[in-house]
């Protein structure tokens, strides 16, 4: 091991780190609304898309930067209560299959919805952070990275703060824990219900913002939600924090496979080896490293 260069390691796996951050804000909006409602809501890929799309564009249009984002952050929370109220509310109580194939429904009219208003052709979004690399300790680390993931460290504490010392968050962790022991001490599920959709509107738009600066604003942006899976296999399809954990493993792992054992493949693993690292953690552990496992009772 003489010969090991730790130093281009660290580089690697801090940079896997800081991409596992941007998987796991895609996982948080998954997280957010499976553990109060049970749906798995595949159509979160579309609103990160349509927030990104919506916010480039009225940028695009000589909408002032800040004025921009107050505007996409009220659409998204109207879109998300309107997805709870209009789709999910009709069809509580049926097979989770019928409510995955809702949301899976709604996200192909969400990129209609945002062809048909902002058109399909592909937008650079700039937020003022350049993709560069600085120096710590003489290791490199990309400074639109190291942003990234300080915004997701504000997004979590904000949400840890909301969800556990406001009204509405204790709610819904009472919800979480026992929806009919919510409903019979008076907790009203549909307003909860709407809070958090509204909430997933509001991390749709951080992740759709974030990626959109990364990738380009275009309609493939709404595949990162593919990414936000085997984060879920590995953290919990119910815990926040585990959301956090499973993108920093799964960012790191895909990284260091390229890196150093992607040549025995040909190259390009980066794309898969997450998929294989979440179906070898299925077979080990399927609830998830934080997941709520499931005892079946004789």
């Amino acid at each position: 091991m003489s010969g090991f260069d730790w130093q281009f390691f660290l580089e690697v796996l801090i940079g896997g780190l800081l991409s596992g951050v941007m998987y796991s804000l895609v996982a948080i909006g998954f997280v957010l609304i499976y553990k109060t409602s049970g749906v798995l809501n595949f159509a979160q890929g579309a609103m990160l898309l349509f927030a990104a799309l919506t916010f480039v564009s009225l940028v695009e249009r000589g909408v002032p930067f800040a004025l921009a984002l107050v505007i996409t952050f009220a659409v998204m929370v109207a879109i998300g209560i309107a997805i709870e109220r209009v789709v999910l509310r009709p069809l509580t109580n049926r097979p989770p299959m019928t409510l995955f194939m809702a949301t899976l429904g709604l996200s192909y009219i969400l990129e209609g919805a945002a062809q048909l208003l902002w058109g399909t052709q592909v937008h650079g979004l700039d937020l003022g952070i350049d993709d560069v690399p600085f120096e710590v300790g003489g290791i490199l680390i990309s400074q639109f990275d190291f942003f990234a993931a300080a915004v997701a460290a504000v997004l979590v504490l904000f949400l840890s703060i909301f969800f556990r010392y406001t009204r509405v968050g204790l709610a819904f962790r009472a919800v979480a824990d026992d929806q009919f022991a919510a409903l019979a001490v008076g907790l009203r599920l549909p307003w909860i219900w709407a809070t958090v959709w509204a909430v997933a509107g509001l991390v749709a738009l951080v992740a759709g913002l974030l990626w959109g600066a990364r990738l380009g604003v275009q309609f493939s942006l709404s595949l990162v939600v593919l990414k936000a899976l085997p984060v879920l296999v590995l953290g919990g399809f119910d815990s926040i924090p585990g959301a956090i954990v499973g993108g920093l493993l799964i960012g790191a792992t895909e990284k260091l496979a390229e890196v150093y054992i992607g040549e025995y493949f040909g190259g390009g693993i980066e794309s898969w080896f997450a998929y294989v690292v979440a179906l070898a953690f299925l077979l080990i552990r399927p609830s998830g490293i934080f997941g709520q496992k499931l005892v079946e009772r004789v």
